[in-house]
Parts: C-alpha cells; structure tokens; sequence
C-alpha cells in the first residue's frame, strides 16, 4: 500500500499520543475531594488543582494541534523517487 495515501505518518500519531496522555494526565491532577453543604474543603484552592493541571491540559491541547499539523520535511531523495 502507497504510504502517501495516509493523511498522518507514524510520528504524526505518537506525537498525538504523547499530547492525548498530557492532557489525560492534566484532568487527573483536576480531580481531589469536593466540598458540600456540611463540609467546606480547602484543597479545591491547591495550585494543583487551580493552575497546574490547566496548564498541562493547555499544553496538551497545543501539542495535539502541533501533531495535526506536523509534517516531514521533504529532502531531495525523496523527490527523485517521485520522479
């Protein structure tokens, strides 16, 4: 089968892998104890939860679209064989 068919390449998909489990792994650090009517808990305010899992949601996000948009650069060997 002709490679150039296929819209990703094997870099392509580990790059969105690797930015799926940032992103994985930014909801888990989201998720703690929750406060209700009879028990207010402090840790819904930790910089965990507040700004460091956001922040490796964010950059997860941002590397997914980096890996839509990643594509090989082209050398001169592979444009003879195109020939």
């Amino acid at each position: 089968m002709d490679k150039s068919k296929f819209a990703f390449g094997k870099t392509n998909y580990i790059l969105l892998i690797i930015g799926a489990a940032a992103i994985i792994l930014g909801f888990i650090l989201m998720t703690g104890p929750s406060s209700n009517e009879t028990c207010f808990e402090p840790d819904i305010f930790s910089f965990r939860r507040i700004k460091l899992a956001p922040a490796i949601c964010f950059f997860g996000f941002i590397f997914v679209i980096y890996a839509i948009m990643y594509k090989k650069k082209e050398t001169k060997d592979d444009n003879t064989k195109l020939t």
